[in-house]
């Protein structure tokens, strides 16, 4: 015997508790073949909500729901990915604002590219609930729109000489609203996708929000005039007192992420959808506060996560202050210029994160997990060693160096011995850069394997408390997805406090000399990473098999 099939086409009004925006009300498309098995066909329009919704259900999957799913992962990219952008935004621009008239000290610029990490961190939580509380798609446009709060103000301040330190501050804090995107974002597509494509899925997403940090670092300095792109962009000059100095304008960035920003938001506005079934409050979500592995993921993605966007963060500035030397604009630059490379750990981190996310899907998160801490131990003692092989560039004395600045033509040129020693640590830069990247490329695997791992943890709990083909089944695999982007809000939100931790690390206000703050630093994070790899081990490991079943986790 076969079951009966019965075909219908119809047309599904907006419900009427739900109104997204004036105007007549809208419908979706909706064929629906009924089986025993309850598949269905979905074709919804962007700008609507979806009140059915089952990526778990193979045929419903195959007929309609991937494509749909697909063109809301399309963009929710675009706009995390600005998100990461705008949240980054500091992290070039504070080691150009010297060529721009601006003078603070390595510690003030250190700390103003901490600061939107700290920020971003803190509100990814509300971003993470505000997805079941508006919808993916209606966040999506709030959210980009308010990237337009750091960009406007940014235009203002680096075109206003007399901008002071505690201003910087405070604008580049407003940068951290695009650090809270990534959170919505993954909340959201953890919605979109089932359980066998997630890791693939999780991981596209944020490596697409991951690259904005290494677009941004990459065009910033092309954009506003300092060159780039490996020598082939020349830094724009100009020509005062008969003296060729920077012609740098940050503000040109600031005028091009206001229009994408605007785009963005067009753009989730009339092609997203919002998912009946992700609605919640942050009530729904408070289960996973009295959780073991809520947190346990939470310390680990600050190793990855927050290693990434911390160590992208203080890059540039790591490169210009180890490696660079321009004590007053008008003087010819010594060393590695850092806007050559800066860019490129953000873009190896990001590649690698859906390799992470594709290696967790084949092998494990928690194995994945484990040899990448490794990796990352090996890696920053490697940095470290290099650090310890570079040769003490002479340094004149503050009140000599202010003199200077605040008259260029009294710099006198650079001592023989300033010009041996910038020129024996260029030579070392190569090796520096190179275990650098293998810990950019560590953390995206990080990133990527971990992320896999917390909806396969809710999954298992789901599965290990019903029985299979039974309503309550179904009921506890659709709470275990949302209690799976809850943790993924929560896990976001304290890795990335990882980036407002790594520059100040590196800022040690208890270390005089810059440099030597800088290689202590990372014998403090080769440290944590060591206990990272024994918490992995034994929540993940060891103890897998008896609790999580070892060969989904």
């Amino acid at each position: 015997m076969t079951a009966s099939v019965i075909s219908r086409s119809t047309r599904i009004p907006l419900a009427d508790d739900v109104e997204v925006e004036p105007g007549p009300r809208k419908e979706f498309d909706v064929t629906i073949t009924e089986t025993g098995a309850h598949s269905a066909t979905v074709t919804a329009k962007g700008g609507t909500w979806i009140e059915d919704w089952r990526p778990e259900d193979d045929e419903f999957w195959a007929n309609g729901g991937k494509k749909i799913a697909k063109r809301n992962l399309i963009w929710s990219i675009f706009a995390e990915h600005l998100g990461f952008s705008v949240w980054l935004l500091w992290s070039v621009s504070a080691a150009l604002l010297a060529k721009q008239g601006f003078v603070f000290t390595p510690e003030q610029l250190f700390f103003l590219v901490a600061v939107p990490n700290l920020v971003g961190s803190l509100i990814r939580i509300p971003y993470t609930f505000a997805v079941g509380k508006f919808g993916g798609r209606n966040w999506t446009v709030i959210s980009a729109l308010l990237l337009l709060i750091p960009t406007v103000l940014y235009v203002v301040a680096v075109q206003n000489p007399d901008t002071p330190f505690w201003a910087f501050v405070v604008i580049a804090a407003t940068a951290g609203f695009g650090g809270g995107n990534f959170a919505s974002s993954m909340a959201n597509i953890n919605f979109f996708y089932p359980a066998k494509e997630k890791g693939a899925a999780l991981g596209l997403n944020a490596a697409g929000g991951n690259l904005g940090v290494a677009l941004i670092q990459f065009f910033l300095p092309i954009i506003v005039g300092a060159g780039g792109a490996f020598g082939l962009f020349v830094a724009a000059t100009k020509v005062i007192d008969g003296k060729k100095v920077p012609d740098i304008h940050l503000e040109y960035v600031g005028f091009l992420y206001i229009a994408l920003a605007i785009a963005a938001a067009a753009a989730a506005y009339f092609l997203m959808n919002n998912l009946r079934e992700a609605k919640s409050t942050p009530k729904d979500l408070l289960p996973v506060l009295k959780q073991k592995h809520t947190w346990v993921m939470s310390f680990l993605y600050i190793g990855t996560f927050g290693s990434f966007i911390g160590y992208s963060a203080a890059m540039p500035l790591l490169i210009k202050l180890n490696f660079f030397r321009q004590p007053v604009p008008t003087a010819e630059p010594l060393g590695i210029n850092f806007v050559y490379y800066a860019f490129l750990g953000a873009l190896v981190g990001s590649i690698a994160r859906p390799v992470g996310g594709w290696l967790a899907d084949k092998y494990g998160g928690s194995k994945v997990t484990l040899y990448t801490f490794i990796a990352m131990i090996a890696g920053t003692l490697g940095i470290f060693w290099t650090l310890t092989r570079l040769t003490k560039v002479p340094v004149p004395p503050p009140e000599v160096l202010k003199g200077w600045q605040a008259d260029p033509s009294t710099f006198p040129g650079y001592k023989p011995e300033v010009i041996e020693a910038v020129n024996a640590n260029t030579a070392l830069f190569p090796l520096f850069l190179a275990f650098f990247l293998f810990v950019f490329a560590a953390t995206g695997i990080g990133n990527g394997s971990t992320y896999r791992m917390i909806p396969l943890i809710q999954k298992h709990h789901a599965v290990e408390a019903t029985e299979e083909g039974t309503p309550e089944r179904h009921s506890a695999l659709l709470k275990a997805t949302k209690l799976s982007s809850g943790v993924i809000g929560i896990a976001g939100a304290i890795g990335a406090i990882g980036g407002f931790l790594i520059p100040i690390t590196f800022n040690a206000p208890w270390v005089t000399d810059p440099i030597d703050a800088c290689r202590s630093a990372f014998l403090v994070f080769t440290g944590f990473y060591v206990i990272c790899l024994a918490v992995t081990y034994w929540f993940y490991i060891k103890k897998t098999g008896k609790s999580l079943g070892h060969a989904d986790i």
